[in-house]
């Protein structure tokens, strides 16, 4: 059996994105959007703490991040 993903907060994803060289361009309502310099962009709601495990892995799928 694998190991559950960590849940994480909206905060700790955005740390973690720019930890992987994303930067945040804009916020508008309850997300935010970090882009990396290959423009690669993903949408982070801000809304839900921990984010469920559905919505925390979409964008690290998009950003080609995978959690141990």
């Amino acid at each position: 059996m694998s190991p559950r993903a960590p849940r994480l907060s909206s905060d700790d994803m955005i740390k973690l994105l720019e930890r992987e060289g994303f930067a945040v361009v804009s916020t508008r309502g309850s997300h935010c959007k970090p882009r990396n310099d290959a423009r690669v962009t993903v949408i982070v709601p801000l809304h839900r703490d921990p984010l469920m495990i559905g919505t925390q892995m979409a964008p690290l799928a998009q950003a080609g991040i995978s959690l141990p």
